[in-house]
């Protein structure tokens, strides 16, 4: 590591086992408070539907909620999954935020439907159609928050004029392709899909053009960590998180499921496979553990950004183990003025 790093927080507001979509916004709070109270960065909720385990389906109503109780951390959409909206109601509603909550609002932007194809239907009749039309969709997108807009048929108010960042979200090399010839900043969703993450970054660094937005590449990778007091410890809380990305495979939609002494006796070898594949990017164990893994993979990565989710089941385990991912990329970056 050559350069300090910071580090945020994205988040599902997943649903527990036995728990509901009212104690979760409560742990949501709890957890963005936290957040803003030990200086991460960034607070980022993603766009999912027809996940019982995810109560984020709102995820403009949700932003707005954990700005409100907050009072520095930046929040934003990790992200907002463009072509299931119109352009100009989301340039409407992120205007509306950062008007309210200034210079802290972000806009991340996917392409995917962040669901499954009859529910992506649901939503919008051509979402397929308008997933091919995502490079337009961004641009207009900028049109409306542009001053230069004024003189437009269409204009969004009170979007118009104001300075909110756009990233380009993905987990292929299309979306590297548009960050760079865009000149956007790009973040790359590692925690689940991590196989072409440093080849996407670094075709998006080699083909970066500056734009008005942002003069050099920047990146951010998304990763799982579970933190604990001991290695031991973290790697029981984790086996939640690989039951939950278990379940995604079977398409069981129950909500996150409480650790487990081992997982030999619940899933086959290919189950495990596809797991483990989907989880590549994860960090498990203590602070000094933390520190070691995540200096190699932020030197080999070439990051500028590090961002976290950390599904676990516990709600105090979860708030340690964010104050602990803190406290190791505190420690990396204080090693660096040594």
């Amino acid at each position: 590591m050559k350069n300090p790093i910071s580090v945020s927080l994205l988040e599902l507001a997943i649903i527990t086992q036995d728990s509901n979509a009212t104690e979760t916004f409560q742990k949501t709070k709890d957890i963005a408070q936290l957040a803003d109270t030990l200086g991460y960065k960034r607070f980022w909720l993603a766009e999912h539907h027809n996940m019982a385990h995810v109560a984020s389906t709102a995820t403009v109503v949700l932003i707005g909620y954990v700005a409100s109780q907050t009072k520095n951390i930046r929040v934003g959409s990790g992200g907002i999954m463009l072509p299931n909206h119109s352009p100009l109601v989301v340039a409407e509603q992120f205007g509306t935020l950062e008007t309210l909550y200034p210079n802290r609002i972000d806009l991340g932007l996917g392409r995917a439907p962040g669901t499954d194809q009859p529910t992506a239907e649901a939503i919008r009749k051509d979402f397929f159609e308008q997933a091919q039309r995502f490079p337009q969709n961004v641009s207009k997108l900028q049109e409306y928050f542009s001053s230069e807009n004024a003189t437009g048929k269409v204009r969004a108010f009170p979007a118009e004029g104001l300075k909110v960042p756009i990233w380009i979200l993905g987990s292929s090399m299309d979306s590297a392709a548009l960050a760079a010839a865009y000149g956007l900043p790009y973040a790359f969703a590692g925690h689940f899909a991590p196989k072409l993450m440093i080849q996407a970054f670094e075709f998006y660094r080699e083909n970066f053009q500056p734009s008005e937005y942002l003069d050099k590449p920047k990146t951010m990778a998304c990763v799982n960590i579970i933190a604990a007091d001991t290695n031991e410890e973290a790697e029981l809380l984790s086996t939640s998180l690989y039951q939950m990305f278990l379940n995604l495979i079977r398409n069981d939609r129950k909500g996150l499921q409480p650790p487990v002494p081992s997982l030999d006796d619940i899933m086959n070898e290919q189950e495990r496979f596809h797991v483990n594949q989907m989880t590549a990017g994860t960090f498990t164990g203590n602070k000094e553990q933390l520190m070691t893994d995540l200096k190699k993979f932020i030197d080999y990565a070439r990051i500028d950004e590090l961002m976290v989710t950390s599904p676990i089941f516990d709600h105090q385990a979860k708030l340690k183990s964010i104050q602990i991912t803190k406290e190791a990329i505190d420690g990396l970056n204080d090693s660096i003025h040594i």
